[in-house]
């Protein structure tokens, strides 16, 4: 506490930002965990059930195993009569809501890290002004140089504050948009098969 009283509002700016970031990066990784399922096993076992034209126990199977490739299936064979490229629009279109929400809070995490920082640099130079008024009120002939040198000690704080919020975030922040990045490729790869196994010419 006595830290951030010495950072001031800035300080305080900087620690409620730490607090959004990791309820964002915790809210992210419970996501991708609830959406987690081996797609080669789910898409087998969708292919098998298909092929005995088992439509209402395809769906099942996908309402019960949800994740991004079960949503693209479901929208795949509730569009089972149409043609082809109809199918693959009906998808791409799935394909495109999904992303929203595996992006969900990354623009925010991203935002974070980057000003982070910047706020700690701002704490810093506007403490270094304060720092210099104290001592000039003094005096130059006759002010302590101890009393400069705490100023700036406590107007450093808020750097340090902001490059130890940024540095995790940064971290975890490249982490989660190379995740979604593998995600949105699969969900690509996986569009012609899912036309190719449910489509007619």
């Amino acid at each position: 506490m006595e830290l951030i009283g010495k950072g001031g509002i800035i300080m305080i700016i900087i620690l409620l930002l730490s607090v959004v970031a990791t309820a964002i990066i915790i809210e992210r990784f419970l996501f991708f965990r609830r959406i987690k399922v081996d797609e080669e096993k789910l898409i087998s076992r969708l292919k098998a059930t298909l092929l005995k034209h088992h439509f209402d126990e395809a769906l099942n199977i996908c309402e019960n195993n949800p994740s991004p490739i079960s949503n693209l299936m479901k929208v795949g064979i509730e569009h089972r009569g149409y043609s082809q490229n109809e199918i693959k629009e009906a998808i791409m279109s799935a394909a495109n809501l999904e992303i929203p929400q595996l992006e969900h809070f990354l623009t925010t995490l991203g935002t974070i890290a980057h000003i982070s920082p910047l706020l700690g640099l701002l704490g810093t130079v506007t403490g270094n002004i304060k720092a210099f008024g104290v001592l000039g009120s003094f005096g130059g002939a006759v002010g302590d140089p101890a009393l400069l040198a705490t100023g700036i000690s406590e107007a450093l704080l808020t750097t340090a504050a902001g490059i130890i919020v940024s540095v995790p975030t940064v971290a975890f922040y490249n982490y989660l948009v190379n995740k979604v990045n593998h995600i949105i490729i699969r969900l690509e790869n996986r569009v012609n098969d899912l036309v190719i196994l449910l489509g007619k010419d």
